[in-house]
């Protein structure tokens, strides 16, 4: 499990460029802090990043419409290419705005991911008073 410290001392280590991958799914939940921790991490990456990881020899898998999944290590997969909205920086670290956090998980559709999107939205309804 990651909490937000350990999610970011994470992130640190792995040396990718800011402009090349950015934090989405569970980790950007509780980067935004909708939630307190996350069993994995998700990131979105630049077809750049995509193609120095496959050289590298990380496992990929190919997706319908061609795009990767990085099989990163055992607690981070990469999605080629994988983003709606904007990125923002919070403490330092790439991460999918609100906005774009809602709309992949609305594409997504999961009954999980229909959860998400109504703690996000009760949470910033509850910030606005």
């Amino acid at each position: 499990m990651f909490d937000k410290y350990s999610l970011l001392r994470r992130l640190q280590e792995l040396s990718f460029s800011e402009n090349e991958y950015w934090v989405v799914a569970g980790a950007a939940m509780v980067l935004h802090g909708f939630r307190f921790q996350t069993h994995d991490i998700d990131l979105g990456c630049t077809t750049l990043l995509a193609d120095k990881l496959e050289q590298q020899g990380y496992m990929v898998l190919r997706g319908k419409d061609g795009s990767r999944k990085i099989l990163f290590s055992e607690d981070i997969e990469i999605f080629e290419n994988w983003i709606d909205g904007t990125v923002e920086i919070i403490s330092g670290v790439p991460v999918v705005s609100v906005d774009g956090l809602i709309a992949m998980k609305r594409k997504l559709g999961r009954k999980k991911d229909l959860t998400d999107i109504d703690l996000i939205e009760k949470s910033r309804g509850a910030s606005r008073f």
